[in-house]
């Protein structure tokens, strides 16, 4: 086993290797990215800072030293399951750039697209460029595209809810939480007053549930623990992207934050929290918690751990238990996109949660996460521009919960790995083609490659040969493969000039 993940490991850098012999690390690294593989990513990082600490102790006599294969072999480390898997075809999207391509068509699509406003009940939320624009993507095994105003921080307001309950449930155990708040769609408005027939809020994703699940986490601690520990929590979900907190939000949002206060004693009237709960406290931790700062990747990544069953995809980090988002993606699907959850769930089924800022975080299970930010709400107090754009991104592709894995023929299922060793083969051929690596080419031909293979495109050996103006190839082609036999069929054969 061990011979032939070193096997694997030389035939990858066979496909990056120069003339002289040594890794070509910008192409390599280029691959990795095409493959959705950010060189920053937590468990590429190691491997990427050893490989250029070594490229910077160069022997004597040159500028910088060349990575051979077997310093390949020694500097990859902990990185070789991720690479292996990324080039053998494993990963959870496989064609990631055809997919990356298609998102940035619905994007650029929709640059123009105008409906509805930034909400006006927080000043500072009133004031958001309505133009910002933004869309992330991250997959289970960490594969992440980012387009737009990525750059862009915002609160991230009640796509909170959702990571909070998570919490308490890791902490407590749902048969003590749903003590104290339910898991039934509300039919209310997501702030009304009111609460079901056990006389608890009807479910986490609204108001009157959301405050309930803050007076439950960490209730021992003080605010400014309780706060600090949920932060924390909120960076280990974003794999330590940035996450932030805005101070003028929390200001602002609690100076108008009447109904909230009013939902609270509400509450407390008809004894719904903890005895012993300040209310005062916990509407403070809860507006705070709303007032959570994050960029698109970042609130992207946190997602993809609720798509990853409780595991950042890019630090490997267990932030909960399995059972836990398990029910709060359960909760997500049913509930988490305000009065438009039903028609959500309906049309994208997908578990989700939007928030007033103007982002939707989407989780496709066991496959990706989406967080689509754009300020304009609709009238229901969604994304607009971000509802709009899933609903196209669902006309594309098959990750409706109840759509089909093998007779959706409408739509693509970009999870499907249709690579069989050939295909691999295939794969890796045309890479060293269109690299001008006669050597390699030449291996594969000894190997008994299917020289008479098209790549994805429909092209030929000899055209992506021809394309990259590599002679050596094109001569071998005409010598060794059945590529001659074609041109003397034809009564045309290229005649190079002896050099």
């Amino acid at each position: 086993m061990a011979e032939e993940r070193q096997d694997m490991l030389r035939n990858i850098f066979d496909l990056y290797v120069t003339k002289k012999g040594n890794l070509n690390v910008t192409k390599f690294v280029n691959a990795l990215e095409q493959m959705g593989l950010k060189k920053s990513d937590g468990r590429l990082e190691p491997f990427m800072t050893r490989m250029r600490n070594f490229q910077l102790a160069p022997a004597k006599g040159e500028e910088i030293a060349p990575i051979m294969p077997n310093d390949f072999a020694q500097l990859i480390g902990d990185a070789e399951e991720l690479i292996l898997k990324a080039f053998s075809g494993n990963l959870v999207i496989p064609d990631f750039s055809t997919f990356k391509k298609t998102v940035t068509d619905i994007y650029e699509e929709l640059k123009d697209f105008k409906s509805g406003n930034p909400a006006d009940y927080i000043p500072q939320l009133a004031r958001a460029d309505p133009n910002l624009w933004a869309v992330s993507v991250c997959t289970v095994d960490g594969q992440r595209f980012d387009i737009g105003d990525i750059d862009q921080t915002y609160s991230i307001q009640s796509t909170s809810k959702p990571f909070n309950y998570a919490m308490a449930l890791d902490l407590y155990g749902n048969e003590y939480v749903n003590q104290y708040v339910s898991a039934e769609p509300s039919g209310h408005g997501f702030n009304e007053i009111v609460l079901d027939v056990r006389n608890k809020p009807h479910n986490p994703m609204i108001n009157a549930g959301a405050i309930m699940v803050s007076s439950l986490v960490k209730a021992e601690m003080n605010t400014a623990d309780r706060f600090e520990y949920m932060q924390g929590i909120f960076r280990r979900l974003a794999g330590d992207l940035h996450v932030g907190f805005n101070n003028s939000i929390y200001l602002s949002e609690r100076s108008v934050a009447d109904r909230n206060f009013a939902l609270g004693h509400y509450m407390h009237e008809h004894d719904c929290f903890p005895q012993g709960t300040n209310l005062e406290k916990v509407l403070e931790f809860y507006f705070q918690l709303c007032s959570i700062e994050a960029k698109c990747d970042s609130h992207c990544v946190m997602a993809a751990t609720l798509a990853n069953g409780g595991i950042c995809p890019i630090t490997g980090d267990k932030v909960y238990e399995p059972r836990s988002v398990q029910q709060t993606l359960s909760l997500m699907l049913s509930c988490g996109m305000y009065d438009y959850s039903g028609q959500w769930a309906f049309q994208v089924g997908l578990p989700a949660k939007s928030g007033v800022s103007g982002s939707i975080i989407v989780v496709v299970p066991n496959v990706m996460a989406m967080c689509l930010y754009s300020p304009p709400l609709d009238k229901l107090g969604n994304s607009a521009k971000g509802i709009e754009f899933m609903n196209r991104l669902l006309e594309r592709f098959n990750f409706h919960h109840f759509d089909s894995l093998n007779h959706a023929v409408q739509k693509i299922n970009p999870r499907k790995n249709m690579m069989t060793i050939e295909d691999s083969n295939r794969v890796s051929l045309f890479f060293a083609v269109g690299a001008g690596e006669t050597g390699l080419v030449k291996k594969f031909y000894e190997n008994e490659y299917d020289f008479n293979a098209k790549d994805c495109n429909g092209r030929s050996v000899l055209h992506v040969a021809s394309a990259s103006g590599s002679e050596s190839i094109i001569r071998f082609l005409i010598e060794k493969t059945e590529v001659r036999a074609l041109f003397q069929q034809i009564r045309i054969l290229p005649n190079f000039s002896s050099k």
